[in-house]
């Protein structure tokens, strides 16, 4: 049997041709000739359709620097592209249809919308999440403000925690407190404001039908910032879900959100799991109940929008215990897991979807001798 090849597919992020996660596709190149699998990386800007070839990205470990050359197709594909605004995203999507034939392990989830409605539909994953709407206009978030005391606006396809609102209702008459991150991630200065601004404000953001309006859960830490966990469940050497870790994630001061990119940083779970939840027991139940989400929620949604080998989950977990269901994230970054020290678990969450690349190539390799006519 040859050795199988995989080709990571993903976008660059500017005219230079930066590529986000390039170590972290090194490491990939590197640990997928252990597991005897063939990487490249590429974009759809390195197709040429004329050849049906690729002029790949590779990278010479020997050596410790990268080269290209021009390729065959790879018999898989790794997608790990996310959303960007601008024509390359325009031509991944122009792959993806065109492409579609081909064995990818991941195909894209919707947006945030609808997998909340999705999920919503089934009692099991219902209860776990927060209350959210699509919003449609000022009126969404006031109602939702009058029986909650704090609320999020969060794009549809937003990542990295661009773009996000948390208005709070505020003790005394008719005031709210307004703080977010822009396009850039960039903290926004927090303001006070008056009830009779706050429609203005928000229609300042045109986020009409763009936007989703969602219950804030009280995660703040005793020194006010943010907390929330990162989840990861990917499939393994015999394509069966599993948890790979879970990591605290830590944000900023003065931040919203926990985000990495947006100057959050990451811990271990039980490092801020046992001093927010006392009873020891309860925590055992809690990592339980949130291992057994995350399984299900992954399967779940593969068999709602098809092949998926990751997941990330982003949670947060009140002082009772409850569990909240924030996000879902088929294109997860892993560099929690290298920020808590945890070196086996970052490696595992590297190496786990090549494993599978080889699993599922023996599977259709097999499938292919069982079909063939005798």
């Amino acid at each position: 049997m040859p050795i199988p090849v995989l080709g990571i597919l993903t976008l660059y992020m500017n005219e230079q041709k930066h590529l986000e996660e390039k170590p972290v596709y090194q490491k990939m190149i590197i640990e997928g000739r252990k597991v005897g699998l063939d990487v490249f990386v590429f974009t759809p800007m390195d197709v040429n359709e004329s050849k049906q070839k690729i002029y790949a990205l590779e990278y010479d470990a020997k050596k410790g620097t990268w080269g290209r050359s021009w390729r065959s197709f790879p018999h898989m594909i790794y997608d790990r592209c996310r959303i960007q605004k601008g024509y390359r995203f325009t031509q991944l999507l122009q792959f993806r249809r065109r492409y579609s034939h081909l064995l990818f392990l991941n195909r894209p989830l919707r947006n945030k919308w609808t997998i909340y409605e999705v999920l919503s539909r089934k009692p099991e994953f219902k209860k776990y999440l927060p209350e959210t709407h699509l919003y449609h206009g000022f009126t969404d978030a006031h109602q939702m403000l009058k029986r909650k005391p704090v609320i999020f606006l969060k794009p549809i396809n937003g990542t990295g925690g661009r773009g996000i609102l948390r208005i709070e209702r505020l003790k005394e008459n008719s005031q709210y407190y307004i703080q977010g991150r822009n396009q850039q991630r960039k903290i926004i200065a927090p303001q006070k404001i008056h009830a009779s601004r706050l429609g203005s404000v928000l229609h300042s953001w045109n986020m009409k039908d763009r936007y989703l309006v969602q219950e804030g859960i009280p995660i703040d830490l005793p020194d006010g910032r943010v907390h929330d966990y990162r989840m990861l469940v990917q499939k393994n050497r015999e394509g069966i879900w599993q948890l790979t870790g879970i990591a605290g994630r830590v944000g900023a001061p003065r931040s919203i959100t926990s985000n990495l990119h947006g100057g959050g940083h990451a811990v271990t779970m039980n490092s801020i799991l046992d001093k927010w939840i006392e009873d020891a027991e309860n925590r055992q139940k809690v990592e339980k109940r949130a291992e057994k989400l995350g399984i299900g929620v992954a399967a779940f949604l593969e068999g709602q929008y098809g092949a998926l080998c990751e997941l990330a989950l982003d949670l947060a977990i009140n002082k009772k215990g409850h569990i909240y269901l924030l996000e879902v994230n088929p294109k997860p970054a892993r560099e929690v897991f290298s920020q808590i020290g945890d070196a086996d678990m970052y490696r595992q969450a590297i190496v786990r979807p090549l494993e599978y690349a080889v699993w599922l190539y023996g599977q259709r390799e097999e499938s292919k001798k069982t079909n063939k006519p005798q």
